[in-house]
């Protein structure tokens, strides 16, 4: 028996079979080539050929995991027909006279090492995704099979790495756990898997001779267990049986009211990134939307979404969700969020810079034009908006103004609509300093801890060499929540939270305590929290 010791990205244990996946470098020759033109015609339908194939794996992602799953592989199809990357293709094929596999595998290369020289943590995940549309087009150029796991037992598959097209592609009944050397916790694969309810682990170093040998994964220590001997297999069993044991109890309070043993009612609401999501919404009985991120829209696109566009999905969601609040949040791009066609200055510290609520103050057309859609959708269904990233009064007066610009066009067009709680993310320090102040301005507050942890402890939370010290429990982030509830409460608006820490089962007696009104998790995790709230005392 040995263990191995990594970072878990998803809880939950595994038991299965190892399947060490060894991805064979494509050994790329340059060859000169006498038709250039034969050449270019055979990139640009190794080029065609690889969209069709990333729209097939989007649909079969959107089916599986959800729209913000998905959106990786539209992220891919932008970047395959990426200008710079295609023309640098065809410029090695026609300057140097080289065959097309050559040219893509130096693109690749020049790219990748672009990206991955960049301060940004978003930008340096983008050298990962130009190596996964490469390998997919030397795959076709040369018609090499791609990495596959095909297997009819339980099985752990181990890996250096893992791209999101292999791992959307594995057999979700027979892959039970996903471990990788690399990536983290921020990767994209990382957030298929806790998509995916599969347990994961990452920055295991591993021995090449676990393949095929049995094991275990404790998505709780961190642990891959292999060769586990009879006694420690035996506890594991038992504790997996446990934890399936625990999710058919949770079953159980579906339809049941999430509310304390002293009779007091929490809002427990979901967190989604788009149509999609909704069928995992009413599986797990949530009692609505309490974050509905609108960015997925234009992130999908190669256009701005029209106000039309926009509307139906959100008439959509309202009518899906029959009456159950729908909070929608605004646009939230820039940081880690980036779209080709806003055309944004490359930025120091982008995830201090201009993003979010900042563009749509500055871009006030494209700002109405979602303020429209969602107003003319509120006429369908209870739906609440709130703006992200504030960080004074100031601001939220402006919001409010240009607010009854969009409601006066819309009343002199005769157009219903329905009446919209309007409310704030609260994210950065400032917000928390003054929200007695800002609860005045609006209905209600959302507490985004993911961005108010970093802020607050001065950590990117996207930079992996940092996560030993990221403290989402630091006591000063757990003083700016309290702080934000009772603010909120005194200037009166009702007070929920929407970031990670929501479905962090050893807060929630804490935020309970604290006072909070409203908690709004991952599908996934509905139940969890109403097990752990009506348990409270």
């Amino acid at each position: 028996m040995k263990t191995y010791a990594g970072k878990p990205v998803y809880h939950g244990i595994a038991i299965g079979q190892i399947r060490l996946l060894k991805k064979e470098k494509k050994s790329v020759i340059r060859s000169r080539i006498e038709d250039v033109e034969q050449e270019l015609t055979r990139i640009k339908e190794a080029v065609n050929e690889a969209e069709d194939q990333l729209k097939g794996l989007y649909d079969k992602a959107l089916l599986e995991v959800g729209e913000s799953g998905a959106a990786i592989f539209d992220v891919h199809q932008m970047m395959l027909a990426d200008q710079d990357y295609q023309e640098s293709i065809q410029n090695i094929i026609q300057t140097q006279q080289v065959n097309a596999e050559y040219a893509v595998a130096v693109t690749a290369d020049n790219f990748a090492n672009m990206f991955a020289m960049m301060d940004d943590a978003y930008m340096k995940e983008r050298a990962a995704d130009v190596r996964d549309i490469s390998e997919r087009l030397l795959t076709i150029l040369m018609r090499a099979g791609a990495a596959e796991v095909s297997t009819d037992v339980p099985t752990i598959v181990v890996a250096e790495d893992l791209t999101p097209s292999e791992t959307v592609q594995m057999d979700k009944s027979r892959v039970k756990s996903f471990v990788t050397r690399y990536g983290s916790s921020n990767s994209h694969t990382a957030i298929l898997a806790r998509t995916m309810n599969v347990p994961a682990l990452i920055g295991l170093e591993y021995d090449e001779d676990i393949d095929g040998k049995k094991a275990i994964v404790d998505g709780f220590k961190g642990e891959l267990i292999v060769d586990p001997d009879e006694e420690i297999l035996a506890e594991y069993e038992e504790r997996a049986a446990q934890e399936e044991a625990k999710k058919q109890l949770l079953l159980e309070l579906k339809g049941k009211e999430t509310m304390t043993l002293g009779g007091r009612a929490i809002r427990l609401y979901a967190n989604i990134g788009g149509i999609a999501d909704l069928q995992s919404v009413m599986q797990n009985d949530a009692a609505g939307i309490g974050l509905f991120r609108s960015e997925f829209l234009y992130l999908e696109k190669d256009h701005y979404p029209t106000e039309e566009e926009q509307f139906q999905v959100y008439r959509s969601v309202a009518e899906t969700m029959a009456g159950k609040k729908v909070i929608i949040r605004t646009l939230d791009i820039g940081a880690d969020k980036q779209i080709d066609y806003f055309e944004l200055d490359k930025e120091e510290n982008p995830a201090m810079g201009y993003r979010a609520i900042r563009i749509c103050l500055d871009r006030t057309e494209i700002f109405k034009t979602q303020l429209r859609a969602l107003y003319r959708a509120s006429a369908f269904g209870n739906i609440g908006i709130m703006f992200p990233m504030i960080i004074s009064v100031k601001e939220v007066k402006q919001i409010k103004e240009i607010v009854e610009e969009v409601k006066g066009e819309l009343d002199e067009m005769g157009i219903r609509y329905g009446e919209v709680e309007l409310g704030i993310m609260i994210e950065t320090p400032a917000a928390v300093m003054v929200s007695e102040d800002l609860a005045k301005e609006v209905d209600f507050f959302s507490i985004g801890t993911n961005d108010l942890t970093q802020y607050t402890l001065a950590i990117d939370r996207q930079n992996a060499k940092l996560d030993n010290i990221y403290d989402a429990h630091h006591p000063a982030v757990l003083k700016m929540i309290q702080m934000t509830i009772e603010n909120g409460h005194k200037g009166g608006a009702w007070v929920g939270i929407c970031g990670e820490l929501g479905a962090d089962l050893t807060l929630t007696d804490t935020f309970v305590e604290m006072g909070i009104d409203e908690l709004s998790v991952s599908p996934s995790f509905i139940l969890p929290v109403r097990k752990k709230i009506r348990e409270h005392s």
